[in-house]
């Protein structure tokens, strides 16, 4: 993966919902979105803002559980989206009996635990790295991918006030 591109500063909780609303309405079929960082680093917290955002521009307010012993959890749309965790993995082949490889190209994916796809990842996916700071609730991300990606994180974000 690229070096990263952009470094944002979450310095709450609030923060990472509101980057997940941000970027929810930006992302379609085919666009994954890799999750890296330890536990409590906001991985899930993103992927709740982002698929709750999608959701309630559809009119829809579901409950979004952390994949963490499904594996995967896919939410109805244009296009679907899957929520993966793959902590518990042991290998990447595992990830071909998910049906992971199919919703790369056909759906919005966020995979937590990226690390576990071995090579698998798609090469145009988003990594965003999440990093917990001293003091306390702030965290960062790191983002790094193609250069398409950084060219619609900076249009995105700038729009958006993020930078």
């Amino acid at each position: 993966m690229n070096a990263p591109f952009l470094t944002l500063a979450l310095p709450d909780a609030t923060a990472t919902d509101r980057l997940g609303a941000t970027l929810a309405p930006h992302l379609g079929a085919g666009d994954t979105v890799l999750l890296d960082g330890q536990i409590g680093a906001g991985k899930t917290h993103f992927a709740r803002a982002l698929i709750q955002s999608r959701l309630a521009a559809l009119g829809r307010i579901e409950d979004v559980p952390s994949p963490t012993f499904t594996l995967v959890q896919v939410y109805d749309g244009s296009p679907e989206i899957w929520h993966s965790d793959l902590y518990r993995l042991g290998h990447p082949d595992d990830v071909l009996e998910l049906g992971l490889e199919d919703a790369f190209d056909e759906a919005i994916c966020l995979v937590e635990w990226p690390d576990r796809l071995g090579d698998l990842a798609p090469d145009a996916a988003l990594l965003m790295q999440f990093s917990l700071s001293e003091q306390g609730a702030a965290r960062s991300v790191a983002f790094s991918g193609p250069a398409k990606w950084q060219e619609r994180l900076q249009k995105i974000l700038t729009q958006e006030g993020w930078i």
